[in-house]
């Protein structure tokens, strides 16, 4: 496997140096990776249909004669046009074609062709817009359509995959042949035959049901591994704490559900195995106080404690408010992010390495070289979906084995916890700290946001902010006559919002821009902020008392829970505005759930029996690493396997010694030891 793993797609015939670099940008270097860049889907031209039987407004093929091609005619912008007219004996096919002067000049009349493309039209009149176009001697053939980029079509790359049917016998299988029986899943060299040049579809679909289960085996026995290998570990225990001085210092009495946790992890904490737990609790269930909690532990047993948040801004509320906190209990707290300068930096770190610092709050500059501690004792990752598995490891491990408390404020339904959080043991908070004032949320259409605005002008002009939620952020992505962002927010201040200040944040910024626009907004400087979902895992803006978000229907309803906490983190009433033009009855089902119920757990549970894992999901992974051919809102049925054999393989072979387990050993080991991509 080495040698094939080694081969850089650069020597391949037709690559060179100039197509490598394309190839780079979509993760392909070797050989090997480029056999596993899988096709997105296929164009199958094994059954054209006639003209007059083909479907309307969906892909399809349909073999014809040519019977006419025009001139080329040149249109605005530079554009050239062909018109072409096919042919059969059920009717005629209009075929429109741009820039392809090269493409229609090689075409003959009256020769029989394959043409590929989404139909319009009526039952007397198909047309069809810049169709792929192919011999009629290939209508036997299924072909792979791949992720591709500029400089790099899918032809290109299907030509580069099929040279190297030979190097497939070079590559160990990763699954062991007993479960590859007892699972029906293809040899590998079969299946990655079948995935790119399919003879049919169901054997593409049997070699992808193979990839999406080797994939998910290499995760399942990832976590497995490292649930096991921290049961093993070994840690000092650190004595009991009486935390009574610690609540009575609050502004506020513990809920219920925080004295669980904090019993919970205190419990973990004594033993000598290090802790691996997830608190999870809802937007506003107090899960800073149990952190907090953990680290007061950890300081009275002269340990240390880190607190890694996705966000500078984020760091800086945790630093804020636990210093605050812990300071009159002699306990000192640092922050660490990208932007402290140099000379400070250089003296935190000292202090660190010294022990003289019990709490360092900070972004991934803690992961960074040169973060030392003298004895950390906890590590804590807030906003667990931001961070990978092997970021967590690599935290936890900057000194000898510390105890490890992820918190997460994104819901999860109990039947999916276990699939998410598979090396973590899990904690709810399922209680709100008292004084919380309850979010009032309105559904809408479209013909009320002229009102709805005014009610913004309203409380802008009575001190308060606003968020205005978007799903888009740029034109080359609209859909349905959405508005980006972008564009949005520009209307806004030359409109119905003229006057005030708008802001606008949208995933595409750099880091440092949408931190200072998040700064300005917490200090008022700005006072409607337009946004996409980045505010989702977002700084407490007390000020901020509306958040309307336009196209609701496009959000999965953990995700408008979730936006929906923004606000309502001060003493004023607060208000969600949805906003829907759709007419679907499951579709406002499911928002009339927003109305009715406040508890994200719930939420959660009804989004997933309506909707299913998608909706619930959506398309981010949570924190895993990120998954080339598996979905986990798809493949849970697979996943619950893989889980299930990846625990009975370890059993047996904990260290995946035996030469059957080489290959999965290999891919575990590089998955373990890689950092895993965070969203934006």
């Amino acid at each position: 496997m080495a040698g094939l793993t080694q081969k850089s797609v650069q020597y391949l015939k037709g690559v060179g140096e100039k197509r490598a670099g394309f190839y780079r940008k979509l993760g392909v270097e070797t050989t090997l990776d480029l056999l596993y860049h899988f096709p997105r889907g296929y164009i199958d031209l094994s059954a054209p249909y006639r003209v007059g039987e083909a479907p309307v407004f969906e892909p399809c093929a349909v073999r014809a004669v040519l019977n006419y091609k025009s001139g080329e005619q040149r249109i605005r912008g530079g554009l050239s046009i062909f018109r072409l007219l096919a042919s059969d004996h059920t009717g005629e096919l209009e075929l429109t074609i741009f820039n392809a002067k090269y493409t229609v000049e090689r075409l003959e009349l009256d020769t029989e062709y394959i043409f590929y493309g989404k139909l319009t039209g009526s039952l007397l009149r198909r047309e069809m817009s810049s169709p792929d176009i192919y011999p009629a001697v290939t209508s036997t053939r299924i072909l792979p359509v791949y992720p591709q980029t500029a400089g790099l079509s899918s032809r290109a790359i299907a030509a580069n995959v099929s040279q190297m049917s030979q190097d497939i016998a070079e590559i160990p299988d990763a699954i062991p042949p007993a479960m590859r029986e007892e699972e029906d899943l293809p040899e590998l060299a079969v299946a990655l035959r079948d995935i790119h040049f399919p003879p049919d579809q169901d054997s593409a679909n049997a070699a992808r049901r193979r990839f999406i289960f080797e994939e998910l085996l290499t995760l399942s026995c990832a976590l497995e591994t490292s649930r096991m290998a921290h049961r093993k570990a070994k840690i000092q225990p650190m004595e009991p704490v009486d935390f009574t001085a610690l609540f009575s210092s609050l502004p506020f009495s513990p809920t219920g559900a925080q004295l669980s946790c904090i019993a919970t992890a205190g419990a973990d904490m004594t033993g000598d195995v290090p802790m691996n737990r997830i608190i999870q609790g809802d937007v506003g269930s107090g899960k800073t106080l149990v952190a907090l909690a953990c680290a007061y532990m950890a300081a009275k047993n002269s340990r240390q404690s880190t607190v890694m948040v996705p966000t500078a801004i984020l760091a800086e509320q945790h630093y804020t408010t636990m210093s605050k906190m812990l300071a009159p209990f002699g306990m000192r707290v640092e922050l660490l992010t990208g932007s402290v300068q140099a000379a400070r930096r250089r003296k935190i770190l000292a202090e660190l390495k010294a022990g003289e610092i019990d709490l360092l709050v900070g972004t991934h500059a803690l992961l960074s070289d040169g973060v030392e501690f003298a004895r950390l004792g906890l590590v804590v990752t807030d906003e667990q979906h931001r961070f990978g598995v092997a970021q967590r490891a690599k935290l936890s491990q900057k000194n000898e084995s510390a105890h490890l408390l992820v918190m997460s404020a994104t819901p999860i339904p109990r039947t999916l916890s276990l699939i998410i959080y598979g090396d973590l043991s899990l904690s709810v908070l399922d209680e709100k700290p008292p004084g919380r004032q309850p979010i009032e949320t309105l559904l809408i259409d479209g013909g009320k946001r002229a009102r709805a605005m005014g009610f913004v002008r309203q409380n802008l002009d009575e001190g308060r902010q606003a968020y205005i939620v978007c799903p888009l952020i740029e034109a080359g992505e609209l859909a349905d006559n959405l508005r980006p962002a972008t564009e949005y927010a520009a209307d806004l201040s030359d409109g119905e919002l003229r006057g005030y200040r708008v802001g606008l944040l949208h995933g595409k910024m750099k880091a440092k821009d949408k931190e200072d626009t998040m700064r300005r907004f917490k200090a008022g400087e700005i006072q409607v902020l337009v946004s996409t979902t980045v505010v989702e895992v977002g700084v407490d803006v007390p000020g901020a008392t509306i958040i309307m978000i336009e196209n609701a229907e496009r959000f999965g309803l953990s995700q408008l829970h979730q936006l929906r906490g923004r606000v309502g983190r001060g003493t004023d009433k607060s208000w969600c505005i949805l906003v829907t033009d759709s007419k679907d009855p499951v579709t406002l089902r499911r928002l009339e759930v927003m109305k009715a119920e406040s508890d994200g757990f719930k939420i959660a549970e009804e989004d997933l029996s309506i909707r299913g894992p998608g909706d619930f999901f959506g398309r981010r992974q949570h924190g895993l690493p990120t998954l080339k051919v598996a979905d986990l809102a798809d493949d849970i049925s697979i996943m619950q396997r893989a889980q299930a054999q990846a625990k009975a393989l370890l059993t047996r072979d904990f260290a995946l010694a035996l030469p059957e387990h080489q290959a999965l050993a290999e891919r575990v080991g590089n998955l373990l030891h890689s950092v895993g991509e965070r969203p934006n």
